[in-house]
């Protein structure tokens, strides 16, 4: 894992900053630019890139690489600029929910049947899960009830950076080796696990649950699932569309 000191890190509700300019390079996906520091999340752990502007000009993806977090960007930037970042927020925001609301339910899952959660994938449409047993219809709807429970209840996502010796001896879902300073996300009463992406500050602003697809998938199954804004955006939809017929 990464130092994890960046902005997105500090503070994920952040939606405009400024920054200063380190390195602006032609590539072949547009302007390749480094700030001193970034609000803007790189796609990892799952979650899609951040997109927005800097000083206007539009940021259509961020990446990390060994240099540093690279922002392509439509236009270039003079070294020791200084700039305004602005986030897309409404995109960052729904990553955020989602996010959350898949360790909720990866955790409850984990949980309640023992399945480890081999296949993860967060779209603009909707998160696919894949898990390691199968699990009914039935069962996926008990999981739904008690993903929303967990979010009604509200409780305070936690973040933290045991050293060796407490991560050791720390139980936390799909445990593995890692190397450098891990962060583990703990949603208390439904999962912890180590995780660099970004999560909404309490399980309450998750909002919604809903699983929308169930399928059998190799040796375990798929599931298709929205939180948030996405989830009352397709209950309202449906709505809509039953009102129709």
């Amino acid at each position: 894992m990464t130092a994890m000191t960046e902005l997105f890190y500090r503070d994920p509700y952040v939606r405009e900053f400024t920054s200063k300019v380190t390195s602006c390079v032609k590539g072949e996906k547009g302007f390749e630019v480094m700030l001193e520091d970034t609000a803007f999340y790189p796609e990892g752990g799952g979650q899609p890139a951040d997109h927005g502007t800097i000083d206007g000009a539009a940021v259509f993806d961020v990446r990390r690489t060994p240099a540093g977090i690279v922002h392509y960007c439509e236009k270039a930037f003079d070294v020791g600029q200084d700039v305004k970042g602005v986030l897309d927020w409404e995109r960052r925001f729904d990553n955020m929910q989602n996010h959350t609301g898949e360790h909720v339910f990866s955790g409850i899952v984990n949980a309640r049947f023992g399945f480890d959660n081999v296949g993860f994938h967060m779209d603009d449409d909707v998160i696919t899960c894949d898990f390691s047993g199968v699990m009914t219809e039935e069962q996926v709807a008990e999981v739904e009830r008690a993903c929303n429970e967990a979010i009604v209840a509200n409780v305070e996502v936690g973040i933290s950076f045991p050293d060796a010796e407490a991560l050791e001896k720390l139980a936390y879902r799909s445990k593995k080796a890692l190397t450098g300073p891990v962060r583990i996300t703990e949603f208390p009463g439904a999962d912890m696990c180590a995780c660099c992406g970004t999560h909404v500050e309490t399980s309450g602003q998750v909002g919604l649950a809903k699983f929308i697809g169930w399928q059998r998938f190799r040796d375990g199954v798929r599931l298709e699932v929205l939180f948030g804004q996405r989830a009352l955006d397709y209950l309202a939809l449906s709505w809509q569309q039953n009102s129709a017929i």
